[in-house]
């Protein structure tokens, strides 16, 4: 697989992401295994969890399969978040400087690793900004965290941060960011996207398939064992079951007749080469879901089809011209 540089920085992934979301929970421990010895072989590298995913079984999970040498860690790109949880049943976002570096020591804790490759501000929060950034600061200086991100900031929270850690030498660079993006999502066009482009961070595109909408699973109702027939996420799947989405996902799916690919595929190669994407993250469950993806190594849409999904979905990608990603050896 190959691997793109994360911005301007010195980090490199692989263009494709395994997020974690559902394992503790959807994701069984087997499942799991099968997931990650596939993606490793397939030449990714970046793992994306959190400190919230299943109350951190999902950092647990990634442990106890590299100890079980399933994957060596050094392979791993380990991405974890911290500031958000659910505390007595209710979603809280604390980005106070105690709180995120609580979360980092669990972190580290559960990885079982001595240190986060890529450690993110799970959500912008009530703290002073500053004081969430020498949160960061702290935790490079200690070697704690290699490089930091920021997810689910828009666009002018992202250039704060962006700005105050490159105002003062010593400062830990932002990195990346990650935000929702797919053909059902193009809301980082507006000022996100333009906003890592114009600091150097890379981007990593959550939930590229629309919440699995654009795989055309939904169209004749809620299959069971999916998302959103789920207890614990069919709230996440909900926004997207709505008449005005179904014209974007009709159009996936004849993209993909025409190409002899799934609409997964179609979505998911949309996203991975639109402008200023470093990595999308993908939520498989299972290594039958998995491969498929993985099976896009070396396809591109054509330019045609890429400019037809682009105007059903919200209009031309103003930064689609004349844009290259940069490819790591």
């Amino acid at each position: 697989m190959q691997r793109r540089s994360v911005g301007s920085s010195g980090l490199a992934v692989s263009r494709l992401g395994l997020g974690t979301l559902t394992w503790g929970r959807e994701t069984r421990l087997e499942d799991a295994r099968g997931l990650l010895r596939a993606f490793v072989a397939a030449g990714g590298s970046l793992v994306d969890t959190a400190a919230a995913y299943a109350a951190g079984d999902a950092e647990r999970m990634i442990a106890r399969l590299v100890r079980a040498g399933d994957v060596d860690r050094d392979d791993l790109v380990i991405a974890t978040k911290a500031g958000f949880g659910i505390r007595d049943g209710a979603r809280v976002v604390d980005t106070s400087r105690a709180a995120l570096l609580s979360d980092l020591r669990g972190s580290l804790r559960r990885l079982g690793s001595e240190y986060v490759d890529l450690w993110q501000l799970h959500a912008w929060g009530q703290a002073p900004l500053e004081e969430s950034l020498a949160a960061i600061d702290t935790a490079v200086s200690a070697g704690d965290v290699r490089y930091a991100g920021v997810c689910n900031f828009v666009g002018w929270q992202t250039a704060q941060a962006a700005t105050w850690q490159a105002a003062f030498p010593g400062r830990t660079p932002i990195t990346s960011a990650q935000v929702e993006y797919s053909l059902l999502a193009r809301r980082a066009e507006v000022e996100v996207v333009p906003a890592t482009r114009a600091f150097g961070m890379g981007l990593f595109p959550w939930s590229p398939l629309g919440r699995g909408v654009l795989t055309g699973k939904y169209r004749t109702g809620r299959p069971r064992g999916s998302r959103g027939a789920s207890e614990h996420f069919s709230w996440f799947v909900e926004p997207y079951l709505e008449p005005r989405s179904r014209a974007v996902v009709d159009a996936v799916a004849t993209a993909a007749d025409g190409l002899d690919l799934t609409p997964a595929q179609v979505a998911l190669l949309w996203v991975r080469d639109a402008p200023g994407v470093t990595a999308p993250l993908l939520g498989a469950r299972t290594v039958a879901q998995l491969e498929p993806y993985l099976a896009c190594e070396d396809l591109e849409l054509p330019a045609e089809i890429v400019s037809a999904l682009d105007d059903v979905s919200g209009g031309p990608n103003a930064g689609r011209e004349g844009y290259e990603p940069t490819i790591t050896p």
